[in-house]
């Protein structure tokens, strides 16, 4: 009995070390493919949020005059975190039809093509991270405090959000190649209900006082909670120039919340590896 137990956790711990060194060399795979043949490669990265940055602090910093001190670190510290969510999504929801020749032809473990797309966004989001906290030590050194415990947290929910997202999408867009495109548009419409371009003092001071229940719903997007907790390791101050710009008085707000978007993670991640084990077995013939 003892000997088939370790016979069998033997197997285990093979079967794990096998889909880890696929997981990693889909994503290493993954990130050749992209920068192949290109002069800057990573730096192609950067690109997006700063464009993004540009245009967002053109509009609502200079040309609207929303009046946030240090608009440009409040965006950034929502909007990256937010960019691989989008992208782990996005990317997860299409990685098994991406890959419909090697699922047909070969037998490996599935799972591993929705999780590599969570990997190569991870990859993008510490290179884009690395950079912001690079700038804010030369330019806002203000941002390296005690507040930065909130990032383990918020950084642990996304995870595993992303990774619900991944599995429960790419298993349905199998079936129902809408998926893909329908998620594109809730994805467009999410991005504005969450509090990136705006601080979520706007929404709490108009809702919370005549519906504190639709306050509580907005806040029960699990994106809310980790953007706002970003904002918070990174903004520092929640009040500037006399503005309440994020929830002050400690950091019993982020928490709570980050509890509720973590417990709505784990649902979902749990509905999203059901759904993805019930249906992987009709990939080849669907694809």
């Amino acid at each position: 009995m003892v000997q088939a137990q370790s016979a069998a956790d033997a197997r285990a711990a093979a079967q794990s070390r096998v889909r880890l060194e696929l997981l990693t060399e889909l994503v290493r795979k993954d990130l050749k493919v992209k920068y192949k043949n290109s002069a800057l490669g990573f730096i192609w990265s950067l690109a997006n949020p700063l464009l993004y940055l540009a245009v967002f602090t053109l509009v609502f910093d200079k040309l609207l005059k929303n009046g946030i001190e240090a608009f440009p670190v409040l965006f950034m510290s929502g909007f990256l975190v937010w960019n691989f969510f989008n992208l782990a999504t996005l990317s997860g929801t299409g990685s098994v039809v991406g890959n419909a020749n090697l699922v047909r032809k070969v037998r490996f473990p599935r799972v591993v093509l929705p999780l590599s797309s969570v990997g190569f966004a991870g990859v993008h989001f510490v290179l884009q991270l690395g950079v912001l906290l690079a700038l804010l030590l030369v330019f806002y050194r203000d941002a390296f405090g005690a507040q930065l415990v909130l990032l383990v947290p918020a950084l642990a929910v996304v995870v595993v959000f992303a990774t619900a997202m991944a599995l429960l999408s790419s298993a349905l867009n199998v079936r129902f190649r809408d998926v893909e495109h329908l998620l594109e548009v809730i994805l467009l419409a999410w991005f504005w209900l969450t509090p990136i371009v705006y601080p979520v003092t706007y929404i709490r001071d108009n809702l919370a006082g005549s519906s504190p229940w639709l306050f509580r719903l907005y806040m029960a997007n699990p994106m809310t909670g980790v953007v706002t907790a970003m904002q918070r390791a990174i903004y520092v101050h929640p009040v500037a120039d006399g503005r309440q710009i994020l929830p002050s008085g400690g950091y019993g707000f982020y928490l709570t919340w980050l509890g509720v978007a973590g417990v709505i993670a784990l649902v979902l991640l749990a509905a999203g590896l059901w759904t993805f084990r019930r249906l992987q077995a009709d990939f080849a013939e669907e694809l």
